[in-house]
């Protein structure tokens, strides 16, 4: 990202409800481009449900064009059964980053509060007002799935300058000869 800007998706999944979040970053400079929710119907199948998510997922990368996705890793909870939709619903956002070509990045919920508010295990308003705050935005971003996806992407462009450096630093040493392979001696 030397010099320019990067757009980054946060992703929410769930099945009733998928939030997205679109943000740009121009170096330590973050602003929301934009967020919101993909809802689905409770009593419709779960297969099309699916599909609505699949769908509005590729609609918003094709839209954005995002060069990085960063998804919040599954929470399992003590119901089995909406941990498993969970999953399916998150598994099908994931199909949808991966064919769009887009960088695909996983976060715990721990690793998301300690990269936007600085404690691992803060509370959601904090979180919320954290992400209002570091997008500089006028409220706090509703519903809460699209609060969480942006500071799913914000924990994402906090960690992309060391990544960035680290990605440099070992492509300079592939193209550095190896100790002793400029000559032999005799």
């Amino acid at each position: 990202m030397l010099g320019g800007s990067r757009i980054i998706l946060g992703l929410d999944p769930g099945t009733a409800a998928t939030g997205y979040g679109v943000v740009e970053q121009r170096g330590a400079h973050l602003a929301a481009v934009a967020y919101g929710v993909i809802e689905t119907p409770a009593g419709m199948q779960l297969h099309h449900r699916l599909d609505i998510i699949f769908r509005q997922v590729v609609a918003v990368l094709e839209r954005y064009r995002p060069e990085a996705a960063a998804v919040e890793s599954l929470f399992f909870n003590v119901n089995v059964k909406t941990a498993l939709a969970v999953g399916q619903a998150r598994g099908v956002a994931l199909l949808a980053c991966s064919r769009s070509g887009c960088d695909l990045f996983e976060y715990t919920p721990q690793q998301v509060k300690l990269a936007v508010v600085g404690y691992g295990k803060a509370e959601k308003a904090q979180v919320q007002e954290m992400v209002r705050v570091l997008l500089h935005l006028d409220h706090t971003p509703s519903p809460d799935h699209a609060s969480d996806a942006l500071g799913v992407a914000i924990c994402h462009a906090h960690g992309a300058g060391m990544r960035d450096g680290v990605n440099r630093s070992l492509a300079a040493a592939t193209r550095r000869p190896a100790d002793g392979a400029q000559g032999s001696r005799s």
